[in-house]
């Protein structure tokens, strides 16, 4: 299908989803984007990627038309598992994810967003969990990772779309900004992350994904783990050296 565009430079990976006119996100879409997350993990060019769509819509959410014939047995549990995999894929990358939502991130567009470690968005964005419309369900647990409990269930409930300035205000995404700003913010905060070291970042995603679902006292101890493994790094000695030295720092990842 080829819907899945990526551009790698400067350690920063722009990841677009390209299926005009809304970026449905059809089955193949779903595997591109799964084996594109997967294979950052292995390129060390890659130190962070910025997650957008093409046009003015972010993603409609589930490709309706193209939905695999459900009555062949075992087709159910294949598709929901692609659909499942797709978020970890994003989520569990070892390199950090910034979405810059263009414009509307419906149902499982939305889920991608969600899965995503900050989120931008554009003031023409809106954020939405259309499913109880079209004969659907889903996206409640990936929305309440990131949205209140009333809010969840009022998307979920009535199709509620919430406006980008709403999720600003709320403190759900990092910024609202005019749709020709967008793109510009998100890689000058892709630039920062990639500056650093590439073996902290990896720790430190590591540690946000892992504790997320633990105690405050097994996700501390995790962390302690993390820093404890990073202090014996070379990146480590490198950057209380730079510091000492007053000069920038030469990461090698390692």
């Amino acid at each position: 299908m080829n819907s899945i565009l990526t551009d790698v430079k400067d350690n920063v990976a722009v990841v677009t989803m390209a299926n005009p006119p809304v970026n449905a996100i059809a089955m193949e879409m779903l595997q591109e984007l799964t084996e594109v997350f997967d294979s950052f993990n292995d390129q060390e060019d890659v130190r962070v990627a910025v997650l957008t769509g093409a046009g003015k819509c972010f993603s409609a959410g589930a490709d309706l038309k193209g939905r695999p014939d459900l009555s062949v047995p075992g087709a159910r549990w294949s598709r929901n598992r692609i659909v499942r995999e797709v978020a970890y894929a994003i989520a569990d990358c070892a390199k950090p994810v910034i979405a810059a939502v263009n414009g509307p991130a419906l149902g499982a567009g939305f889920g991608l967003v969600a899965s995503c470690d900050i989120i931008v968005a554009s003031e023409n964005a809106v954020f939405g969990l259309p499913e109880i419309d079209v004969g659907l369900m889903g996206g409640g647990k990936h929305s309440s990772r990131i949205v209140p409990h009333s809010l969840t269930r009022r998307m979920m409930l009535t199709g509620y779309r919430v406006p980008a300035s709403e999720m600003y205000r709320r403190g759900i995404i990092e910024a609202c900004l005019p749709a020709d700003e967008l793109l510009p913010y998100c890689m000058d905060m892709a630039a920062v992350i990639a500056s650093k070291s590439p073996l902290a970042t990896r720790y430190a995603k590591d540690s946000m994904r892992t504790i997320e679902n633990m105690t405050l006292r097994d996700g501390y101890i995790y962390e302690q783990g993390n820093t404890a493994k990073l202090a014996s790094s070379h990146d480590a000695g490198e950057a209380v050296a730079a510091f000492v030295e007053k000069r920038p720092p030469v990461f090698l990842g390692r």
